[in-house]
């Protein structure tokens, strides 16, 4: 699988799909949802969908796909390498979603929490498939959070397909199995190649299973966090562990009002908005601004 998007920049979410096979884009076709990583306070978390024509749902059983969590790391990716030559009637797609992304959106103003994200994300991978031409008749999912809740979510978005959310879809069916495969993979190998963006010193990679309760991956989040900025972007510091650990090894900060005789010569605040022109001196973008494609308005 190819992750070099990812890896030349992780700070946000990045999309992978194979071909769509010319039999997904006439016969009638079933569709599974799945997702890995999405417990972990390290590392990515992946979405997956897996489709096929329903006149060649035995051949993706006869695959003996299951639930990634009930395969090794080496059958996973034998299984997916499968799929991969049977392209000609299996196709997928998947959204990985960084957790820069995953803690600045639960962390907002507005809030977003992770199941609306991750409904969302679902949502939008079924949109793709469609959008790419693929004949989706029927939609497997494993749910987040009340499964008729969801199922009637998705319903309402696509009233034309059947659609079945179920708790453990992927050990219910085949097609989900195969995209929890998929997530699986792919998060498996986004974490072993991870670019952290910081110039970390003597940076350990043995971080465990990236879980809370994982005792490894708890020392390792106390000895890479950094007492002024925090943890790496490879942490999803919206999680209570990294919160914890933040309260206890990071230093405390005290907003304090200025005095009067600090603001002397200081510019007023609509100056900010001024364009670089009129500007003494100029001010570079700040990495925040650079990541999300922010720029200061010249005009209103």
């Amino acid at each position: 699988m190819d992750l070099s998007e990812l890896e030349r920049d992780n700070t946000g979410r990045c999309r992978l799909s194979s071909p769509v096979p010319v039999l997904c884009r006439k016969d009638p076709c079933v569709l599974g949802v799945d997702e890995a990583g999405r417990g972990p306070v390290l590392g990515p978390m992946v979405y997956a969908i897996c489709y096929c024509p329903l006149s060649r749902l035995a051949d993706l059983e006869a695959l003996k796909v299951a639930d990634s969590k009930t395969l090794s790391e080496s059958e996973r990716e034998r299984l997916f390498a499968k799929m991969q030559e049977d392209g000609d009637f299996v196709g997928w797609a998947l959204d990985v979603l960084s957790p820069n992304l995953i803690s600045t959106s639960m962390l907002g103003r507005v809030k977003y929490n992770l199941n609306s994200l991750s409904h969302d994300t679902a949502t939008g991978l079924i949109q793709y498939a469609l959008d790419q031409g693929v004949n989706v008749t029927q939609v497997f999912v494993d749910t987040v959070g009340m499964p008729e809740t969801y199922q009637k979510r998705l319903q309402q978005s696509f009233p034309g397909i059947e659609v079945t959310v179920k708790a453990k879809a992927d050990a219910l069916y085949p097609v989900v199995s195969a995209a929890s495969i998929c997530a699986k993979v792919a998060r498996d190998q986004a974490v072993k190649n991870w670019q952290f963006v910081e110039k970390l010193q003597d940076l350990d990679t043995d971080y465990g299973s990236g879980y809370p309760n994982d005792p490894k991956t708890k020392v390792w989040l106390k000895e890479h966090v950094e007492p002024v900025f925090g943890f790496p972007q490879f942490v999803r510091f919206s999680w209570r562990t990294a919160q914890t650990i933040l309260e206890k090894e990071a230093k405390d900060v005290i907003w304090e009002d200025s005095a009067p005789e600090d603001q002397e010569g200081l510019g007023k605040i609509t100056s900010y908005f001024l364009n670089e022109g009129s500007r003494t001196c100029p001010r570079a973008s700040h990495r925040y601004f650079l990541e999300r494609g922010l720029e200061s308005a010249t005009s209103l």
